[in-house]
């Protein structure tokens, strides 16, 4: 018997897979660099530099390129499709080695302008960079395990509001957030917290 994901479960995979694949580096001295390419080109660029890095025998040191695109829904004589659009036009990403070599069979890639950095040299984009990319692919970060209910009550164990008792009145699972009723100055006030922030009673 093969059992068949519902479509939302092998969507959070096909996210879970992806978001691993980019933030797991291919070398332990590999970095996401962003070169520059003229608008209209990415594919054509991310081509010619596939075939450059091939011929050149460059695979150890440039490994993955990616040109990120989101979905857009397009609605066309009434029928709706889903388009993919880039979200740099103009710019592509490329996993690598930065060492002259690299450097020069990237740069020297028929339709690439340059690297984007400081000055003259390319600068690598920090995880941070990489998940906002990423989460503007449409990749979701990975949500948080909720362990709470609404009406349970926790005690807040840091911050400003530490050893306050609350009930849960909402749950914010996007945000890791919660929205507590605490009885502060002799009436329920509402507060915020992080999941972080409490524990169950």
């Amino acid at each position: 018997m093969i059992l068949m994901d519902k479509p939302e479960e092998r969507e959070e995979r096909e996210d879970r897979d992806l978001r691993t694949s980019i933030l797991t580096k291919t070398h332990p001295d590999a970095e996401w660099y962003v070169i520059h390419t003229y608008a209209g080109y990415e594919n054509k660029v991310a081509a010619n530099l596939e075939r450059r890095i091939h011929s050149m025998g460059m695979q150890d040191k440039v490994f993955r390129i990616l040109i990120p695109t989101e979905d857009h829904i397009e609605i066309r004589n009434g029928e709706k499709r889903i388009v993919k659009k880039k979200i740099f036009p103009g710019y592509v990403l490329v996993e690598m080695i930065m060492t002259d070599e690299s450097w020069y069979v990237v740069r020297n890639t028929p339709g690439v302008t340059g690297f984007v950095g400081l000055g003259n040299k390319p600068t690598p984009l920090g995880e941070e960079e990489i998940e906002t990319i990423l989460y503007q692919m449409g990749v979701e970060r990975p949500k948080p395990k909720v362990d709470f209910e609404i009406g349970q009550s926790v005690k807040v164990i840091s911050g400003p509001f530490e050893g306050f008792v609350g009930t849960i009145e909402e749950i914010n699972v996007d945000q890791a957030k919660l929205r507590l009723l605490v009885n502060m100055f002799g009436r329920e006030t509402p507060l915020e917290v992080d999941f972080v922030q409490v524990r169950k009673m």
